[in-house]
């Protein structure tokens, strides 16, 4: 492919993000990778159940593919930033639209997560660097983190109330920023029909309470004594 070639993909690809539509395509993009890494994040934090060994067992596995999980890595940190950016942009461009506000605000046609997803967003980034930093690094846990010790880290960190509490109060935001982006992100990509968007709704409902649910269990597990009793 000549560089005249590339040069006017580029052009178009610069254009359309510059659109209104674009962005919401970067959204819908970014969330659906974001979303996938929750999922294989959530079967991974289960393997807690089964034990140290396995969950130790999937940390040392994951490990022996630095490449690959390096480029996981870069790939979901590229996702976070564009996600970000292109939120931030999108609620310029809104407000652009409309600079004068509403003498008085309705709700109308709007839930408490849509309205909420500029401040869950970022209270789950700041819990996500903070959880990396405890769980993976060991950097706020120096005490009792050990590197690939997956279970014990897990376990010594949710026994810190104040953290699972805090564990606990990211998760319930995810779970309503999940519900709102999953069924808005069919509508940035042109699916949208009276009869359909409501089954799409419920679906992200479930989607995103299971998720939250499946990792809220662990450090529910931790407190309660059902994981971690022999360590």
């Amino acid at each position: 492919m000549s560089s005249v070639a590339i040069d006017s993909h580029v052009g178009r690809a610069a254009r359309l993000y510059q659109a209104y539509i674009g962005k919401k395509f970067v959204m819908a993009l970014t969330g659906v990778i974001l979303f996938g890494y929750l999922v294989g994040h959530l079967l991974g934090n289960l393997q807690a159940f089964l034990g140290p060994e396995r969950m130790d067992a999937y940390a040392a596995f994951l490990h022996s593919m630095p490449n690959v999980l390096w480029l996981v890595r870069a790939l979901l940190l590229v996702s976070v930033v564009a996600h970000i950016v292109a939120s931030i942009q999108l609620t310029a461009l809104k407000r652009k639209a409309r600079p004068q506000g509403y003498v008085k605000k309705e709700a109308i046609g709007s839930s408490y997560a849509s309205r909420t997803m500029m401040w869950s967003g970022p209270i789950i980034a700041a819990f996500v660097v903070f959880h990396i930093l405890d769980v993976t690094t060991g950097v706020t846990n120096t005490a009792q983190y050990r590197e690939l010790h997956a279970y014990e880290n897990l376990v010594y960190s949710f026994r810190r109330i104040p953290v699972s509490i805090a564990y606990i109060f990211a998760m319930v935001a995810l779970s309503m920023h999940l519900y709102h982006g999953l069924w808005s992100m069919f509508q940035s990509v042109g699916i949208s029909h009276p009869r359909y968007t409501p089954v799409i709704k419920r679906l992200a409902m479930w989607v995103a309470i299971l998720l939250a649910a499946g990792f809220i269990s662990i450090p529910i597990s931790v407190m309660t004594g059902l994981m971690g009793t022999k360590l």
